[in-house]
């Protein structure tokens, strides 16, 4: 007796068997047990597993990318003080936009010993700019320890263009359209030295990226020599995308690189619409851009010569521009 219900629960489990010796179907799951078969895949990077010490210090890194990013758009929207003697009356002898002028306390009064800080009084009297003085510790503080030499100048944040705006700029001209770009150049010098170039030979505009790049600061103005105030400046979110804009509305991208395909005088296209492209100090035009360029152009220059300044090789480029549009800034 016990045999048999031991063979009966046997069957239950093993399924139902018929008289010829064939199990019958038994139950399934429906499918529960599947998703426990399937497995649970490839383990994820130790920096996205939850309370991993690499996770925590990506987090981390991510963090000190963010607050750099914040303090850069902080600094961009803020007030910048160019300091110095020299710098600050050359700012004011190029009328570049200003707020207020700087003056440690006592050195008014002492403005006859240097012939500097007196003119400096004076020019910004012109204009109206208020005369705030203040200790020299509080001036330290404020310069951040840079060397200012009793004078700063403080400057507002510069109001960037849109790169479609420098379009219209061309258009309402009457004349073909010449725009400079550049491409992750980071000394403000010589972004000021290309603005007056750009300026010199006619061109419509410059445009900076937003990101990796300077902007137009005190000193980028101050190198301009004022031609900052005669030509905008517009700033893109995408250099490329910006680019291939200009594209779409016919203008043909020219890149300036020491190993370009085609020599500048050769190039026949300057009469046309153009945007000259210009490369970041030391590594020149990045992949992208130089992707999105029509043409490749280079200077020759002697075999002993590595390469130019950013600035010296667009003032060349745009001279010629100028001359092949038979502009009388190349006369």
């Amino acid at each position: 007796m016990g045999a048999d219900l031991l063979m009966a629960g046997n069957s239950q489990r093993r399924g139902r068997t018929t008289g010829a010796g064939k199990k019958t179907a038994t139950a399934g799951t429906g499918g529960k047990n599947r998703r426990s078969l399937a497995g649970r895949g490839a383990t994820p990077p130790a920096a996205e597993r939850y309370g991993h010490p690499a996770q925590r210090k990506a987090q981390a890194a991510e963090r000190q990318r963010t607050d750099r990013a914040r303090a850069r758009q902080r600094a961009e929207e803020s007030p910048e003080l160019l300091l110095g003697r020299n710098p600050v009356v050359e700012a004011l002898r190029a009328q570049i936009p200003a707020t207020a002028l700087y003056v440690v306390t006592g050195d008014t009064t002492r403005g006859g010993t240097d012939e500097r800080i007196t003119e400096a009084l004076a020019l910004a009297a012109d204009r109206g700019l208020p005369l705030l003085e203040v200790g020299k510790g509080e001036f330290d503080r404020m310069s951040q320890g840079a060397l200012h030499q009793g004078i700063g100048l403080q400057v507002p944040p510069y109001e960037y263009a849109h790169p479609e705006d420098l379009l219209d700029i061309a258009h309402d001209s009457g004349r073909a359209p010449l725009l400079v770009a550049l491409d992750g150049v980071t000394d403000p010098r010589n972004l000021g030295a290309v603005v007056r170039s750009a300026a010199a030979f006619d061109a419509h505009g410059v445009v900076v990226p937003q990101r990796r790049a300077v902007g137009m600061t005190a000193s980028a103005w101050r190198t301009s020599a004022g031609a900052a105030a005669r030509l905008r400046i517009a700033r893109a979110v995408n250099l490329p995308r910006a680019l291939g804009t200009y594209q779409d509305a016919g203008l043909q991208t020219v890149g300036l690189a020491g190993d370009g395909d085609v020599d500048l005088h050769d190039y026949d296209g300057f009469a046309d619409p153009v945007a000259l492209v210009v490369g970041a100090e030391g590594t020149g035009l990045s992949r992208l851009v130089r992707e999105k360029c029509d043409v490749v152009v280079r200077i020759p220059i002697g075999r002993d010569t590595e390469s130019l300044n950013v600035s010296v090789a667009a003032g060349i480029a745009l001279y010629q521009a100028a001359l092949v549009r038979g502009s009388s800034a190349a006369r």
